[in-house]
């Protein structure tokens, strides 16, 4: 090493230890509130219940209850709410409801000490509880706002397509073929389940994205909906974006709920619960399709996290309900996850869920991304399903911006978008039998494995299926 090199590393050192240490990691504050505990807790039925299956209408909206009414699917007891008198019971031993899940007949519960769910495990309709959540000991300030740009553009990323840089992904579905016959997901709700929207209600590109509503389930009084992370807005841009030339998605004229289910705080087995949650929003505005790139298997408190053998579609919560959404009529796009080059490697949950979509990513030259998790799922079954561009796949950021982003989660929703165009194109198809087209015009269909799946999708095919 010659002199002046030497120099300048000892100038590069000492200028990074001089560095004030919040300008390279941002300083922690305390959990707002002080210790606290969720404990998910298991109910025997619905007796004592406000709602009756013969008013629907009470707990579905129309759009729900068309959509089942179309597919011939009845409204059963798991689409009663959780009782009334059973919350009531739950308050009254002091404790703070946090979400519920109607499906799995759950609520989850807040209290500040461990010992004041005892009270609550001796309740004569309670057959379960579980410790779901920990208050950390310190958080991460709210980033807020990221600066963003009014028009789209990215380092190196031009095209002369109509789709801009969009069209390599949508042609490797052979998407552009529904589009041409004007299925562009006209009369189709899509719900998009994630951690944040960032600036999607600001940025430009997105001021034509029909937003048919939004939830918050992790925090339903505060409006963070478009201020934590940009990974949803990355998700949306896959889909809903018309901007000719610069970026056009697979479902433009799709209606989007954007719901957000993802604590960014810490990693534990409530955002599963949260997940449920959600999944039952978007089933009772009704949604046709669910598109979801957020998967749980390893949690901050290893006596949460799950094995494999729980990888079943029926273990977990949010598996449990994502695997009963095509019985009410629902199409579940997930992705895969990003666990093959780690310790896991397999499937998130809920991509284990039965009858869903289980996405993962390939590259350019359709071969499988080395980081899209594989299966098969704990019974069996091929995992995933189907493969679209993740490596890397074109999306929109929450500055505006243009980029080459890698994961399951892009590839994901290009084929909920998809769906929607064909669903619209074939509407007296069921959800199981969209489900059972899109693996069938798969280019894998003959011979599937637990890596490629079935293959990637191809569009054309699927709208032509009978």
């Amino acid at each position: 090493m010659n002199r002046q090199l030497a120099t300048i590393l000892l100038l590069l050192c000492i200028s990074l230890y001089a560095m004030p240490q919040d300008s390279a990691v941002p300083r922690k504050k305390a959990y707002p509130g002080g210790k606290c505990y969720m404990m998910r807790v298991t109910l025997r039925d619905k007796q004592a219940n406000r709602c009756s299956l013969q008013n629907p209408q009470d707990f579905l909206s129309q759009k729900a209850l068309q959509r089942r009414r179309r597919q011939g699917i009845e409204v059963d007891s798991t689409d009663l709410p959780v009782s009334d008198a059973y919350i009531t019971g739950l308050q009254q031993c002091g404790m703070e409801i946090v979400t519920k899940s109607k499906w799995n007949n759950t609520v989850v519960v807040k209290a500040k000490s461990m010992s004041a769910f005892k009270q609550v495990a001796r309740l004569p309709y309670v057959t379960q509880t579980r410790l779901v959540w920990i208050s950390p000991d310190s958080i991460a300030p709210a980033e807020g706002r990221l600066t963003m740009r009014k028009e789209l553009r990215g380092w190196g990323m031009e095209s002369t397509s109509t789709y801009g840089v969009a069209y390599a992904q949508i042609h490797a579905l052979n998407g552009e073929s529904l589009h041409r016959r004007n299925f562009m997901g006209d009369g189709m709700t899509i719900a998009v389940l994630d951690g944040g929207f960032m600036n999607v209600d600001r940025i430009p590109a997105f001021s034509t994205v029909k937003i048919a509503g939004t939830a918050d389930v992790v925090n339903p009084d505060k409006k963070t909906m478009f201020r934590n992370v940009d990974h949803g807005t990355k998700v949306l841009s896959t889909m809903a974006l018309n901007v000719e030339e610069r970026y056009v998605g697979t479902a433009p004229n799709a209606a989007y709920w954007l719901i957000r289910c993802e604590d960014n705080e810490s990693e534990q087995l409530v955002e599963e619960d949260y997940w449920a949650a959600a999944a039952e929003i978007a089933d009772s505005v009704g949604a046709d399709i669910i598109t979801s790139s957020l998967g749980y298997s390893e949690f901050d408190h290893k006596t949460m996290s799950h094995r494999y053998a729980e990888l079943d579609g029926m273990t977990s919560v949010c598996s449990r309900a994502a695997s009963m959404l095509a019985s009410k009529g629902i199409v579940m796009v997930s992705s895969a996850g990003n666990e093959g080059m780690g310790s896991w490697k397999k499937i998130n949950v809920p991509a284990d869920a039965r009858d869903i979509i289980t996405v993962g990513a390939v590259t350019p030259a359709r071969k499988n991304a080395a980081f899209s998790s594989i299966g098969p799922s704990a019974d069996n079954r091929t995992k995933p399903d189907v493969m679209a561009y993740g490596s890397p796949a074109a999306v929109v950021t929450g500055r505006g911006s243009l980029l080459n982003d890698m994961g399951t989660s892009f590839a994901a929703p290009q084929v909920a978008g998809l769906i929607a165009c064909l669903w619209q194109a074939h509407p007296e198809k069921t959800a199981k039998q969209i489900v059972d087209t899109v693996r069938k015009t798969a280019d894998n269909y003959n011979t599937p494995d637990n890596i490629y799946g079935f293959g990637i999708p191809d569009f054309s095919k699927a709208m032509n299926a009978r």
